[in-house]
């Protein structure tokens, strides 16, 4: 169901690349509201109030389809691929992805990486989401 990876390097500053994966899931993978629900619990917040409040939920249309771009901070619990990211809570990461929902399953890309990186990470996502088509 991963049909692509790929890290990209730390901004200065930052000590862990960035992940992005793009996944498919042929009539199936669940809601956009479920997909996001989970993501928001991959994310603590200080205050211990739930990330969903915090994060920034757009929806939009490309190409005549539905798009949702996501993009939460916070403590990341999440998992991710191992590649070279070291395991437990990660403080200061950001999450920049979207769902586009597509005629045989929802497309899903998912960023995720220390804030920094995903500062120059986040836009190109977004501009990215904009240009699909059926």
């Amino acid at each position: 169901m991963r049909l692509a990876q790929y890290a990209i390097d730390p901004a200065p500053g930052d000590t862990e690349a960035a992940e992005c994966a793009l996944f498919h899931f042929p009539g199936q993978g669940g809601s956009v509201q479920a997909n996001l629900d989970r993501w928001f619990g991959q994310f603590g917040q200080p205050d211990g109030s739930p990330s969903s409040d915090r994060a920034v939920v757009e929806k939009t249309q490309a190409g005549g389809l539905p798009v949702t771009y996501v993009d939460v901070s916070g403590t990341y619990t999440g998992s991710m691929s191992g590649m070279g990211a070291p395991s437990g809570p990660k403080p200061g990461y950001r999450m920049a992805a979207g769902v586009v929902e597509a005629e045989r399953g929802p497309w899903f890309m998912k960023c995720t990486g220390p804030e920094g990186t995903m500062e120059g990470v986040a836009p190109g996502l977004k501009a990215l989401l904009a240009t699909v088509r059926p």
